[in-house]
């Protein structure tokens, strides 16, 4: 019988036998995902391949949620797809945003225990094909949730933009609950997948007193702790590894131990029905990032000022560009697009006082980011031309502190 792929097989090499799944593969090898989890490949010529079960025999087992619990609160669970919501897609052997928020539960069972769920899918994609557009309905999604009773709510994103969403709804809600987006690293075929503790971690915290939106995922690369941190001073700082989540000129707001659950706060935070709920998710998409580099031409200002309403700038050091560039920022500003400069450094803040350029910069009518990061000051900017196209009124909703992106002093 004809091995095809999705089919379990037997690999036979010397005196070794593999046992797995035949994935497709881009190469000349052959490919097998292992039972423990892990791909291996294999030179045909130097391997016998027997075939231990047809794909369609093997059947999925199907299991009951169980029913609702009246001692326990009740959460949504609001899928965009992403690395915690997928499975392997055996027509390519990639990665594919499959699973429904109600699948999650099913894979995670522990969750049941934490808190009854109100599972549904908003989108089913991997977090690089999120769009600005698609926050504001997300942000209205959430809003419903909590106006018909959810005691919080968790929303699965791809880890590669969720800094930016989370962002976003940071602006957009005000919130009396807990709303926490949580992710994954490693999908949840790997042995090492961070699927199942992120997600149990989040629910606690969606349980709790915590308010506001923040982002729940592994504090180290072992299984003892996740951080809980602000919707706006999180980045994903490593392309891997369990622990990428690191807030930016902050401590994070706190921790959940695993798998206890207990839950240390380091921070001030609103607590659960402090705020009134509330939504304002009016954005002009139309903005954009430039990243400020050596020899960079300030013609690109021109580019962007002919196609977008704002422009950030990721500047050097205390935020700086060259000299070069004033007169094409104070062009750019006279026509009313606002320019907000950041700093590539991450750390810090900006400040353009204190050198020649820096204050040349100011009267050009640069406004400053403070200590905000850059795509933090972009969904930032997005959301204030949402609210007003008046210049002077921009500076000011980009200057204060809206939703904890902005700490008034630093350490240096």
């Amino acid at each position: 019988m004809t091995v095809e792929e999705g089919d379990s097989v037997l690999v036979k090499q010397g005196n070794r036998t593999f046992n797995g799944v035949l994935m497709p593969s881009i190469t000349d090898n052959a490919v097998i995902k292992l039972i423990n989890g892990y791909n291996v490949g294999f030179d045909p010529g130097n391997v016998t391949m027997e075939l231990a079960e047809k794909k369609q025999d093997v059947q999925a087992a199907t299991v009951e949620l169980p029913p609702h619990d009246p001692d326990l609160p009740n959460v949504s669970i609001l899928s965009t797809g992403g690395t915690i919501a997928s499975k392997v897609d055996y027509r390519t052997g990639a990665v594919t945003s499959q699973f429904t928020a109600e699948d999650i539960l099913l894979a995670i069972p522990e969750l049941t225990k934490i808190a009854n769920y109100n599972a549904r899918v908003c989108y089913s994609i991997l977090s690089e094909n999120m769009q600005p557009e698609y926050w504001v309905r997300l942000a209205e999604e959430v809003y419903n949730e909590i106006k018909a009773g959810a005691a919080g709510v968790i929303i699965t994103h791809g880890t590669d933009t969720m800094m930016y969403t989370a962002a976003a709804l940071a602006f957009m809600i005000e919130t009396p609950v807990p709303v926490v987006f949580v992710g994954s690293q490693r999908s949840a075929d790997r042995p090492s997948s961070d699927n199942a503790m992120n997600a149990i971690c989040a629910a606690k915290v969606a349980t709790s007193d915590i308010a506001g939106v923040t982002v729940v995922m592994h504090g180290t690369t072992s299984d003892d702790f996740c951080h809980i941190h602000k919707a706006t001073k999180v980045r994903k700082m490593h392309t891997s590894r369990r622990d990428a989540f690191q807030s930016i000129n902050s401590r994070p707001l706190g921790r959940v131990d695993y798998p206890s659950g207990k839950i240390t706060t380091y921070l001030d935070h609103a607590r659960r029905g402090e705020k009134e709920l509330a939504i304002n998710s009016n954005i002009e998409p139309r903005c954009t990032l430039i990243k400020y580099t050596t020899g960079a031409s300030p013609e690109t200002l021109l580019f962007a000022s002919a196609n977008y309403k704002g422009i950030v700038i990721e500047g050097t050091g205390l935020g700086h560009v060259s000299t070069e560039w004033v007169p094409y920022i104070k062009r750019t500003t006279k026509a009313g697009i606002p320019v907000v400069m950041t700093s590539q450094c991450l750390s810090g803040r900006v400040c353009d006082r204190v050198y020649d350029t820096g204050r040349d910069i100011l009267k050009a009518g640069v406004i400053e980011g403070e200590d905000m990061m850059p795509e933090v000051a972009l969904v930032k900017l997005m959301w204030a031309l949402g609210q007003t196209r008046d210049i002077d009124e921009v500076r000011k909703i980009m200057t204060t502190d809206m939703a904890g992106e902005i700490t008034r002093s630093s350490r240096t």
